[in-house]
């Protein structure tokens, strides 16, 4: 009998677990506002995603809508589908659109060439070798990205006319060579700088010099940096504009930008439907290519840091 009234006893002052306390009842008042504030914070992205990429939406429905109704109907399914835009934009110009593509395509494959040879050496210098003067010239290097590009319009215009260089490819792809972008060499180096120094002193100890360290070593762990620079290389030559205006003058050498430009004449009208057709194709290859590198351009901006 005394031990049923001890037992009782002992039910009646034990505190009952399944109770909260109140610093738990905050805990969960403060994880169900953050879980709110969350989803205000994705639903305000999507938001601002759906405005930034109705442009784009609205280019592809144009491309396929009448010239009539390109401008009257600003809704995204057309109401009336037109697929003769694509054909007569193919063949508007004096040559096929395959033709300015290819064109393109040479540029941006030179160039982006250009920029991961060149620049990687140039980063590999500043970052890894040691000699006079190094930080006074990387000070430099770095200056240039504060010199606007057009004030060295006219000086280069100069130069590669006294070469004999206008109406070619070559003063578009030969400065790409000649590491004379600082934001890619930066980046580089930057990369560079955060691998470990152990790796080179081992090379050197089993007899590498610097150009097999660089080689062998330093440049297969530097592709995030290098894949960062080619998106970024592929993206600026596509769409360059001012540049090939200045420099090209032959039509079958025009570019993809500048052949849209021809579908507006000198007095303002534009054949509007094959433009968007010819605009739709022009910008799936960057969109293909970024989609294919986005893993390792989120990488390299990811690991290249300030330090």
């Amino acid at each position: 009998m005394s031990t049923d009234m001890s037992t009782a006893a002992r039910t009646r002052t034990r505190p009952d677990r399944r109770a909260t306390s109140p610093d738990e009842d905050l805990t969960f008042e403060r994880m169900q506002s953050s879980g709110w504030t969350r989803f205000g914070k994705h639903l305000a992205l999507c938001a601002v995603g759906a405005v930034l990429i109705y442009p784009l939406l609205w280019l592809v429905s144009s491309s396929f809508k009448p010239d009539a109704l390109i401008f009257r109907d600003l809704s995204l399914w057309p109401s009336e589908w037109d697929f003769s835009h694509y054909v007569e934009g193919w063949t508007a110009l004096a040559y096929p659109f395959h033709v300015y593509l290819i064109n393109s395509t040479i540029i941006v494959v030179l160039s982006v060439i250009g920029n991961l040879v060149s620049c990687a050496m140039a980063a590999y210098a500043f970052a890894r070798l040691e000699f006079h003067g190094r930080k006074t010239m990387f000070a430099m290097m770095l200056g240039t990205l504060m010199l606007p590009g057009h004030v060295l319009l006219v000086p280069q215009y100069i130069v590669f006319s006294a070469l004999g260089w206008l109406d070619t490819y070559l003063p578009l792809i030969v400065p790409t060579y000649l590491a004379t972008n600082a934001f890619y060499i930066f980046l580089m180096v930057q990369f560079m700088r955060s691998l470990p120094r152990e790796l080179d002193e081992a090379a050197r100890i089993d007899g590498c010099g610097s150009f097999r360290i660089f080689g062998r070593i330093v440049l297969p762990l530097c592709t995030p940096a290098l894949a960062t620079t080619a998106i970024f290389t592929v993206i600026g030559v596509w769409n360059e504009f001012f540049t090939p205006l200045l420099y090209l003058s032959t039509a079958e050498l025009y570019t993809v930008p500048m052949a849209l430009q021809q579908f507006s004449d000198s007095e303002g009208t534009s054949s509007w439907g094959p433009m968007f057709a010819m605009s739709l194709v022009s910008i799936a290859p960057i969109i293909g290519f970024f989609i294919a590198g986005q893993k390792y351009l989120i990488n390299g901006i990811a690991t290249t840091g300030l330090k």
